[in-house]
């Protein structure tokens, strides 16, 4: 059984950091391309970053590069967001998601309908 536990949100003040963690169990981690979403109120759920199995691809959303690094740890089977420069627009609930690909990130990965697991999301509220 698949399982990504999302953890780190929390309460922070605009220009402050966090770091979100996501340990998945239950897969080959290392076989599986990881992703990040958030979702706001009353919002679309929205691609954040991507990262491969052996972290030679990565990839960020436009607005979130320069402040946010997607990266992540195999031996740990745990892969992290850490977010600097937070604007109150970044309030939103995080996802974990992983997909199992051949190579790289695969097709069209911003995409959520392509991801296969999902974690239950950790809020992220930052105040202005």
């Amino acid at each position: 059984q698949v399982q990504l536990v999302e953890s780190g949100g929390g309460l922070v003040q605009a220009g402050g950091s966090l770091r979100l963690s996501c340990a998945a169990s239950g897969l080959t981690f290392s076989v599986y391309a990881m992703g990040w979403f958030r979702q706001a109120p009353g919002k679309e759920r929205e691609f954040v970053g991507a990262i491969s199995g052996n972290s030679g691809n990565l990839d960020h959303a436009d607005s979130v590069k320069g402040r946010f690094t997607i990266s992540r740890d195999n031996a740990k089977n745990t892969v992290y967001l850490q977010m600097n420069s937070l604007k109150p627009e970044d309030t939103a609930v995080y996802y974990c998601t992983a997909r199992r690909v051949q190579r790289g990130l695969g097709s069209s990965w911003s995409s959520d309908g392509v991801y296969y697991y999902w974690g239950q999301g950790t809020q992220v509220t930052v105040s202005s």
